[in-house]
């Protein structure tokens, strides 16, 4: 993997901006970066997204940290500021994720985008949607396969249980920086590769996602003194790689898109679900319709909106 260092970073070339999130306070951004060893450049997608401010450094906010301010208005007892921060090693200003170099499907997954709310059935699963995901190339996923394999994020590992079929890591996700537990963000990504998506579970599943629950549960506490309770574990369908995992998010954390309705289902629902499934025959989750949001970038877009006139929905 190539090193990104403020060096690269300086070499970036701006195209254009695919999306501004004043929610998440991010801005991504499309341009190029040179290829590492080569004399090339590829399309690079930058998402910059300014970091939360952290509770335990409060008493040190005035004292010390903050620079300067300017006026914007003030009402009686309401007064509004705009204020700088100085710069802090322990305090980074933003978090940069990189996709490099970039696909076109790379840059249509982080454009902005309007969505459309789809009904899928088991039959449109199988006629469109399944024949989607089959055709993704193992390229796709490379990056989960290192993680697997132990070639990369080796020292980000919290749990590892390496059964083939139940098994599964527990680690960071790359959307969290690592030192907020307010905004904490884990993922579990399973050793089956036969698990492409929620669609694919059943009750053999059961004890690999129980323990996901467990053994999440008992890692946030030990390490960061989080109470049970206090996390959000939910599947995401359709889910931005067909390589089954597990979002793991701090319950505080607020306002993810990742986290809306038409999207994410929480693991305790999915669990219930399976258990309520007969000993034999497809399961639920094969047979039952799913309603969820599709953004005009995606894949399954088109031949997914066309569909739904086959539906008597409305």
């Amino acid at each position: 993997m190539a090193a990104y260092n403020l060096a690269v970073l300086q070499e970036f070339r701006f195209e254009r901006v695919l999306n501004e999130d004043p929610i998440t306070h991010a801005l991504t951004i499309l341009g190029t970066l040179p290829v590492e060893g080569k004399s090339e450049r590829a399309q690079a997608i930058v998402r910059i997204e300014k970091t939360a401010l952290i509770g335990d450094q409060a008493d040190q906010l005035f004292p010390g940290q903050l620079k300067d301010t300017k006026l914007i208005d003030g009402t009686d007892i309401y007064t509004w500021l705009l204020g700088w921060l100085e710069p802090s090693k322990d305090r980074p200003d933003v978090k940069i994720n990189i996709v490099h170099p970039a696909t076109e499907v790379h840059i249509r997954k982080y454009s902005r985008q309007d969505f459309v709310i789809v009904h899928e059935t088991s039959a449109l699963f199988e006629r469109i949607v399944k024949p989607y995901i089959t055709a993704f190339p193992p390229s796709r996923t490379q990056w989960v396969e290192n993680i697997l394999n132990g070639v990369s994020e080796v020292e980000k590992v919290l749990h590892r249980d390496p059964s083939p079929e139940s098994g599964y890591i527990l680690l960071p996700d790359m959307k969290w920086d690592l030192t907020t537990v307010s905004s904490l963000y884990l993922v579990a990504i399973a050793f089956n590769r036969g698990i492409r998506s929620l669609r694919d579970l059943n009750k053999t599943h059961l004890g690999m996602l129980k323990s996901i629950r467990r053994e999440a549960a008992r890692v946030v506490k030990e390490r960061w003194g989080l109470d049970h309770g206090s996390l959000r574990m939910f599947i995401h369908y359709q889910p931005s790689y067909y390589h089954f995992h597990v979002h793991i998010v701090n319950v505080n954390y607020q306002g993810l898109p990742g986290m809306t309705a038409g999207q994410a289902h929480l693991l305790d629902d999915i669990i219930s679900l399976i258990e309520c499934d007969p000993v034999d025959g497809p399961s639920i989750l094969q047979r039952m319709t799913l309603t969820y949001a599709l953004g005009e970038q995606h894949g399954l877009y088109e031949p997914m909106k066309a569909a739904q006139a086959e539906l008597d929905f409305y």
